[in-house]
């Protein structure tokens, strides 16, 4: 007997209602994580914002080596991720997340406090290591963060409720994001005199307030017996809990050899170290164009090994690989919504009210996204996961184009609607392809390794940003700007994506038809 097929097409204005409504009537527990993360999301993408203009005006940092700071900020809470992901399974989901919002506390708080002592300012400068050492603090505090409100998501629902949960905490984010759009220009221009000059640090110490609101929040609202009332009524998380241990005790890892991996791994470290030290000061040009390559090469031998001696990783698949590595160049954009947007919009407008509000325009996108997710969910339900990404890769791309004409309002905001389309269309459907290609029981493995290539973007994007910003994009009266190639760089960067994925489609269906059979 044949299955029915289900015709039914979502409502989008269902899609857009049903977070609020899901909101009101959600747990106790789930307010608890809720309330943060709104929080956390207008402050984290409002710093996100500023940082930039901050390093560059207030600690005087070249636009290059802001970049950097950017690179091992965005990129260190990736990798932060990876190690500290877990704590909240070690210590229960309300403890990680007060200790890691109180890191976060005391990490904003030297970002503020570097603009208010008339600390020296530059490269190396006390002002310089302030910033640095709350940057560290916070990649700490939101490694175990994030990790931590997701798996409480987990714990605090059910079958039926965990997609809301999901939904909401991803909703609330982007609705954080554009508020501090909104708040930022209204209180920087006041404090301009006493916080020189620019007024961001004022900016700064609001945001130290709203984190430690958002700490006090899952103090008050996510108390010890409203986390344990909601594990105890979420049946499924108990015994989901237990399938796992069962799974734990039948399965036996295979050893695997790491001599090799160890041996490539500490030739990398030491030519590393060699590079930076010893290579550095010889005066031979053979040696300073070379000094990288052993490490590159150790490198690459390491992971091939690393590679090699585990048959089921998911980077032995080839399909698999080659699309989230391909989708690099597209995911470049998302990394400029901080590292060049922000720039763009206060120095190619300077002087007009688009410039002012520098904040409200950088953070259009997450409103954006509020509402176009589910609509667009709704309404290509139905339509092939990997053609989405291709159609979804294009929108998102092709806009770019039109900030190569040049600096204008009217181009600007139509640049940020069609990239939000865009980003809607492929987005949420990334992991969906990565879960339909997974093999049986490695799901979870896959899409772990599918946030990689994300970790890489922010970080190299990060690196050459700050370079072609200083060369295109320099403050006003500090030389001609020509931001009509930095973006037609940027545009032909993005589209690598969708051209390649087209290219790629027969061979990519054929490894997902496979598996479907």
């Amino acid at each position: 007997m044949e299955e029915k097929k289900d015709t039914q097409v979502r409502n989008p204005f269902r899609e857009i209602v049903d977070p609020f409504i899901n909101l009101v009537n959600a747990p106790r527990a789930l307010w608890g994580i809720n309330v943060s993360y709104f929080l956390e999301g207008l402050v984290y993408f409002g710093i996100l914002t500023i940082l930039g203009k901050y390093l560059s005006e207030n600690v005087e940092l070249k636009d290059l080596h802001a970049g950097w700071v950017y690179s091992g900020f965005t990129g260190g809470i990736t990798f932060a991720m990876l190690f500290l992901g877990g704590v909240s399974d070690k210590i229960g989901v309300r403890v990680a997340l007060i200790f890691s919002l109180a890191m976060m506390v005391f990490g904003r708080f030297f970002i503020a406090a570097s603009g208010s002592f008339g600390l020296s300012s530059g490269m190396g400068s006390p002002m310089f290591f302030f910033v640095v050492f709350g940057l560290f603090m916070v990649v700490i505090g939101y490694g175990m963060y994030q990790p931590a409100a997701y798996a409480g998501i987990k714990k605090f629902t059910d079958k039926k409720t965990a997609t809301m949960g999901y939904a909401m905490i991803y909703a609330l984010m982007n609705l954080g994001a554009f508020f501090s759009g909104i708040i930022s220009p209204r209180i920087r221009p006041n404090f301009v005199t006493k916080f020189p000059p620019n007024g961001l640090t004022a900016v700064f110490w609001f945001y130290v307030g709203i984190t430690f609101l958002g700490m006090l929040s899952v103090v008050l609202i996510l108390t010890k017996k409203t986390e344990r009332n909601a594990i105890k009524k979420n049946k499924r998380y108990e015994n989901e809990n237990k399938e796992i241990d069962t799974e734990k005790k039948a399965v036996t890892k295979e050893k695997v050899n790491n001599i090799y991996l160890i041996v490539y791994a500490v030739l990398a470290f030491i030519s590393l170290i060699l590079a930076i030290t010893v290579w550095k000061d010889l005066n031979r040009k053979i040696m300073l164009q070379l000094r990288w390559l052993p490490v590159i090469l150790f490198t690459i031998l390491a992971v091939y090994d690393f590679i090699k001696r585990r048959p089921k990783h998911p980077f032995r698949n080839g399909r698999f690989s080659f699309f989230i590595f391909i989708l690099i160049p597209v995911q470049t954009l998302f990394a400029h919504n901080w590292l060049t947007l922000p720039y763009y919009i206060d120095r190619a407008f300077h002087g007009t009210v688009v410039s002012a509000n520098f904040e409200f325009f950088s953070n259009l996108n997450p409103l954006l996204i509020f509402f176009l997710a589910p609509m667009v969910a709704a309404l290509t339900e139905k339509t092939n996961t990997y053609k989405m990404m291709i159609l979804g890769t294009f929108t998102m791309a092709l806009p770019t184009f039109l900030l190569a004409i040049g600096p204008n309002p009217a181009l600007l905001l139509t640049y940020i609607l069609l990239m939000s389309i865009g980003e809607a269309m492929w987005q949420p459907r990334f992991l969906q392809w990565v879960a339909e290609i997974a093999p049986e029981g490695q799901t979870g493995a896959y899409m772990g390794i599918a946030q990689f290539p994300w970790f890489l973007t922010k970080v190299i994007t990060g690196l050459y940003s700050g370079w072609l910003l200083s060369i295109y994009c320099p403050k006003p009266g500090e030389g001609l700007q020509n931001t009509q190639t930095l973006w037609l760089i940027y545009s032909f960067i993005a589209l690598i994506s969708p051209v390649i994925l087209l290219l790629a489609k027969g061979w990519m269906g054929k490894g997902l038809d496979k598996k479907e059979k």
